[in-house]
C-alpha cells in the first residue's frame, strides 16, 4: 500500500510539474492556448460524434438484414 501511495504522489506531482512547465514555456498568450484547446476538443467531439453516427446506421443495417433473415 506504501508503495502504490508513493507512486500516486510522485505521479500527481510529476503531472502538475509538467502542466505547469508547459504553461510558462508556452509561445502563446493564455487566451490563445485556451481557444486553441477548445476549438481542438470540439474538433474532435464532432469527429467522434460523426463516427458514432455512422457506425450506428452501419450496425442497424445489419440489425435489419438480420431480421429478415
Amino acid at each position: 500500500m506504501n508503495k502504490l501511495f508513493g507512486f500516486l504522489a510522485g505521479a500527481v506531482c510529476g503531472a502538475m510539474v509538467g502542466a505547469s512547465a508547459s504553461l510558462l514555456f508556452t509561445p502563446q498568450s493564455g487566451e490563445d492556448l485556451r481557444a486553441r484547446a477548445v476549438a481542438r476538443w470540439e474538433t474532435a467531439l464532432a469527429e467522434a460524434r460523426s463516427e458514432m453516427r455512422r457506425t450506428q446506421m452501419e450496425l442497424n443495417a445489419q440489425f435489419d438484414q438480420l431480421k429478415a433473415a
